[in-house]
């Protein structure tokens, strides 16, 4: 009797406090191999994000550390005021506007016929997606060396009439940021193909029967049928291409143009004069906060997109 009162009397664990510990015991090896990527991004993710914002309100260089001064919003203002800046906002929405139009329509009618045909299916799918497994350096070149003035299309567009003599399209102000646009479309139509070929097999196929039925044919299908039910694919390509051609870098590079994107900023990017403030003048504080700012625009377009979407199906 003492022992069975003894162990009545003992307080037992709170139900919740128990279960919580054995939920935590049981995903042990969980937190154990999950923890060196929850450092690693501790390090190289959230410490550099908040040292950036930290060096937003410094006058701050790695060659002179040691002569920092505070700005407040200084860099702030200046950044949002820039002309350069802004020149080179302007440039990736030139470039994409072209880039998106061309990559998803050419990717849009290439997924059609790859529908359609039953035959060789696979082997045209692979042929597409070559230029998207290749390095962009080398597709950028290639294209470079392609549409330069000596180069073979100048050279049929002149013998065809329709050019009188070679241009030199960097010394232009936007040929640039186009023929960037038409080399990048080349490189990439092959996602946008796959993407949406991916979808056009998703669809319900009684919703063409049915249509065909009510006597529809092959464009009023694709109207009324295709396209609105590729709506979620076409929306993540938008998304995916303007949050890329914001980060544009490497393909002005790769065709020979300055960290300042030419002599008239014909082919300058946020991200390099960004790299141009940050490497080339050392001013690490004003570099952070145009980095910041690009995060923050690109943040907002994509919200916006997906607000849009969500009202449009609403």
């Amino acid at each position: 009797m003492t022992s069975l009162s003894a162990a009545h009397d003992t307080p037992l664990a709170a139900p919740g406090r128990a279960s919580l510990w054995f939920r935590v015991r049981r995903g042990a090896w969980g937190y154990v191999f999950v923890s060196p990527w929850v450092l690693l991004y501790l390090v190289f993710g959230l410490y550099p994000l908040a040292l950036s914002f930290y060096l937003t309100f410094f006058d701050y260089s790695f060659v002179n550390p040691e002569n920092r001064a505070f700005v407040g919003i200084g860099n702030w203002v200046q950044g949002i005021t820039d002309p350069l800046y802004w020149r080179g906002i302007w440039n990736i929405v030139l470039n994409q506007a072209v880039f998106i139009t061309l990559k998803n329509g050419i990717g849009l009618i290439t997924a059609a016929l790859l529908f359609r045909i039953t035959w060789g299916a696979r082997f045209f799918r692979t042929i597409y997606f070559l230029p998207v497994i290749t390095s962009t350096v080398v597709l950028m070149t290639i294209g470079d060396n392609i549409a330069s003035p000596g180069g073979p299309v100048q050279r049929w567009m002149i013998d065809a009439g329709i050019l009188d003599q070679p241009v030199f399209w960097k010394t232009y102000d936007t040929l640039p940021m186009i023929v960037i646009a038409l080399i990048n479309t080349w490189k990439w139509f092959g996602i946008s193909t796959v993407i949406l070929l991916a979808g056009m097999y998703g669809i319900d196929p009684r919703l063409y029967e049915a249509a065909a039925v009510d006597g529809a044919r092959g464009w009023d299908m694709f109207r009324r049928i295709t396209l609105p039910m590729l709506r979620p694919q076409l929306f993540f390509l938008l998304v995916v291409d303007v949050i890329n051609g914001l980060q544009m870098f490497t393909e002005v590079f790769s065709i020979g143009f300055s960290i300042y994107g030419g002599v008239n900023n014909q082919a300058l990017t946020p991200v390099l004069y960004l790299y141009a403030q940050a490497f080339d003048r050392a001013n690490v504080g004003y570099a952070s906060t145009l980095g910041l700012l690009l995060a923050f625009l690109i943040a907002g377009l994509t919200a916006l997109q997906f607000r849009f979407i969500r009202s449009d199906a609403d």
